[in-house]
């Protein structure tokens, strides 16, 4: 079954979060009068987030959950989302509530035109000197060693067609960079947006300033990054494993390992 969208977000220990995140997000996608589905993967939570999943899950026949063994990170996260997404159009968002759902419909409209949406926090409620300045600097050398200009690459909250983003063999890390991927196949348009970044509420951030100084060592092999991306030679890596699927149907379907 084909749906319009597929909602898929990665999380991890977010069991103050994910209640209000679902909610926000049916009740924007609803609005909206397409079929979609929210895919929540569990990167492995040791806190309460299964459990409210369950609840959510038993509620709601739009829900689908993977669950992992253990925490693989948000790469292996991403990866299963978009291996069993089921929507033309692929949304990528966080669980932490910082996105705002209300921004999707905007970004769903241009994704008429684009193969890739990419959304902009051009007004970030981080911290200036550990969060903010350091991406400013990742994200001019990325743009100018993948050609592909963006304000913010690290944004999670994009659209991608599934064309374009399916097919991508992905290594620990490259989640960061999807968009950069993603743009070699299709027709390679990519654009951004301006979208609402929200301050954190509850739970801690699982970045530090650390994942800034992996990214400018990732500059300097970006090309080859690219290139193994679609290269139907590249051997990609397994990359998770799943504990269980929680399907709205009775019959459950689990990813295989990447």
């Amino acid at each position: 079954m084909t749906l319009d969208l597929s909602i898929v977000i990665p999380l991890y220990n977010e069991e103050l979060n994910v209640s209000t995140l679902h909610a926000e997000l049916s009740e924007v996608l609803a609005s909206m009068g397409v079929t979609y589905e929210i895919l929540i993967v569990d990167d492995g939570s040791t806190d309460a987030t299964f459990a409210v999943l369950q609840q959510i899950h038993a509620s709601d026949p739009h829900v689908r959950v993977v669950r992992f063994t253990r925490n693989f990170g948000q790469t292996a996260a991403c990866a299963a989302g978009i291996t069993v997404a089921r929507g033309r159009l692929i949304v990528t968002c966080d669980g932490d509530l910082q996105n705002d759902p209300a921004d999707i419909p905007r970004l769903v409209d241009v994704a008429r035109t684009h193969d890739v949406v990419c959304g902009w926090r051009k007004d970030r409620k981080d911290d200036f000197l550990t969060r903010y300045l350091p991406s400013v600097v990742a994200n001019r050398l990325l743009s100018a060693v993948s050609g592909v200009q963006l304000h913010d690459i690290g944004c999670s909250l994009k659209v991608f067609r599934a064309e374009v983003v399916k097919p991508l063999k992905l290594t620990p890390g490259m989640h960061r960079y999807l968009p950069v991927l993603a743009s070699q196949l299709g027709g390679g348009r990519v654009t951004e947006v301006v979208v609402n970044h929200r301050p954190r509420q509850f739970g801690t951030s699982k970045y530090g300033l650390s994942r800034t100084f992996r990214v400018v060592g990732d500059v300097f092999k970006l090309r080859r990054l690219m290139r193994a991306a679609i290269d139907p030679a590249t051997n990609a890596p397994e990359l998770y494993e799943v504990a269980e699927v929680l399907e709205p149907r009775a019959q459950s379907r689990e990813p295989k390992a990447r």
